[in-house]
């Protein structure tokens, strides 16, 4: 019996077994095989190369594999396909968005479920560009609730025993199990990068500022900043590209690794390394930058400034809904209590860091860092640690996590940061990058 009858065959008797579930996710082979039989698109390269009549059929599949998939994946709110409205470089192509994005007549819930049933009233700019370029808007991706703590009922396609990570845990996973070949996340701490690194697909977070956060429920006015999710770093560097942003021209330059290295999981540091010796066999140059100290400060500077403005924003919702508001609750009761002295010395502190980490991208104008502390945990109480990760959202750079080889085990990122605004360079090092570990 082929991968695709059985998974008809799961869908039919309304249930899947956990472990028939695990066999074909974990292994990744059902997927594999969907796509084989189908010959249809798996990246989103593939989409972009397909003509009009391929990328229809590939949409109809996807709306399959959600159907028989998503009822032990969880990865979307809702799922209901929205018309073309132009016929650009993206016709045809389906996305997912994250349940703190607007979408017009489409539920934008923030993941809460004091807004169960919430309809919103517009697309958020982001939502627009996209489909301005002819992308179709298939529906909304889970998320922890207004992109904090409190998870989704999402599970890891790779293992559904783990977590996909957060907040941006629809759109990682509905990457991850083929569902979609674009996805939009927002972070403020860790909630793209993380989920990419857990769930072995890409995510990458552009520069703050440089995307439209119009229409994106604010957390932290200082640190919100959107990304995208997809299957390779090539998908995402065409993704860039295709939206009207620079990808540069091929440099040569040596990469930044952290010594001594963060504080991170035996199969981090393992993978991290043996990362670090593939591309040096490869010829490129590695230098140290000393840098573990200040990601270590930058990561608490993140949860102040994150608890401070978070409060500011909250404080209504808090005297509203009180406790209903889960963690977010703790959230502002914490943030209401910094002093703004605090506040102000951890934004000192930041921007002092931006000199600092400006000068280390003139000679390693790419710094390479895990993109999480290990493998995803085991159990759904929890997206992970973003320690990885909120530093580099602190400062405002741009960062990509692409997958790193480790066999059948659970997934593990590698994360690319450069300077402010040298998105292309940041993506299109990825593209190399991976390119060198999967050979």
């Amino acid at each position: 019996m082929s991968h695709t009858e059985r998974w008809r065959r799961f869908s039919d008797q309304g249930q899947m077994r956990r472990r028939d579930v695990l066999s074909l996710l974990g292994s990744n082979l059902a997927l594999g095989t969907l796509y084989a039989e189908s010959k249809l698109p798996e990246t989103f390269q593939e989409w972009l190369r397909g003509d009009a009549r391929t990328r229809k059929r590939a949409l109809e599949l996807s709306l399959q594999r959600i159907r028989e998939m998503d009822s032990s994946i969880h990865a979307w709110v809702q799922i209901r396909p929205q018309p073309q409205t132009a016929n650009g470089p993206l016709a045809g192509i389906p996305f997912g968005v994250k349940d703190i994005i607007e979408t017009r007549g489409l539920a934008t819930e923030y993941g809460s479920p004091i807004y169960k049933g919430r309809i919103g009233t517009d697309d958020a700019a982001i939502v627009q560009d996209l489909r301005r370029l002819g992308a179709i808007l298939l529906g909304k991706t889970q998320t922890a609730a207004f992109a904090f703590q409190d998870p989704a009922p999402t599970r890891n396609p790779r293992n559904l025993e783990h977590t996909p990570g957060g907040s941006s845990s629809g759109s990682a996973a509905a990457i991850a199990a083929g569902m979609v070949p674009l996805a939009l996340g927002t972070q403020t701490g860790g909630s793209i990068l993380r989920p990419a690194s857990f769930c072995g697909v890409t995510g990458f977070k552009a520069s703050y500022g440089l995307l439209p956060i119009t229409g994106v429920l604010p957390f932290a006015k200082s640190l919100d900043t959107l990304g995208f999710f997809t299957q390779t770093p090539a998908d995402m560097l065409s993704l860039w590209e295709v939206l009207g942003h620079s990808i540069g021209e091929a440099e040569e330059f040596p990469l930044g690794v952290p010594d001594p290295m963060p504080e991170v999981a035996p199969e981090m540091k393992a993978a991290f390394q043996k990362a670090q010796s593939t591309l040096s066999e490869a010829g490129w140059a590695l230098r140290p930058v000393n840098i573990s100290s200040m990601l270590a400060e930058l990561h608490a500077a993140n949860r102040i400034v994150m608890y401070y403005e978070g409060a500011q924003f909250h404080q209504q919702r808090l005297a509203e809904f009180g406790d209903r508001l889960g963690r977010m609750a703790t959230l502002v009761r914490e943030g209401l209590q910094i002093p703004a002295a605090r506040y102000d010395e951890a934004m000192r502190f930041v921007a002092e860091s931006r000199v600092r980490i400006t000068e280390m991208y003139k000679a390693t104008p790419i710094i390479l860092v895990p993109a999480a502390t290990g493998p995803a945990p085991l159990g759904l109480s929890s997206t992970g640690d973003s320690s990885m990760n909120s530093p580099w959202t602190t400062l405002g750079t741009p960062a990509i996590s692409i997958p790193m080889p480790v066999g059948k085990q659970l997934p593990l990122g590698l994360q690319l940061t450069a300077d402010h605004n040298q998105d292309g360079r940041v993506i299109r090092t990825a593209v190399r990058v991976h390119q060198v570990l999967s050979s």
